[in-house]
């Protein structure tokens, strides 16, 4: 299953919008260089995101196992 590009892709992008939304990290990172003043629009960018990529990632392994299931019949 890791080998597979959306399963991958849902991955990626679910934990890094988590590390996003969940942490201060990225506001603590962007206002050090000097960009506090796009903090603003993360949670409008940012929590979308994390659905979209969680979606993604639910239907890498739905589709997984349905493929799984498939070739043990």
């Amino acid at each position: 299953m890791l080998g597979d590009k959306w399963f991958r892709i849902g991955l990626t992008g679910t934990i890094f919008a988590a590390l996003c939304c969940f942490t201060p990290l990225a506001v603590m990172a962007l206002g050090a260089v000097g960009l506090g003043a796009y903090v603003g629009w993360l949670d409008p960018v940012i929590f979308p995101a994390l659905l979209v990529f969680g979606g993604i990632l639910i239907a890498a392994i739905i589709r997984a196992k349905q493929r799984g299931t498939q070739s043990d019949s």
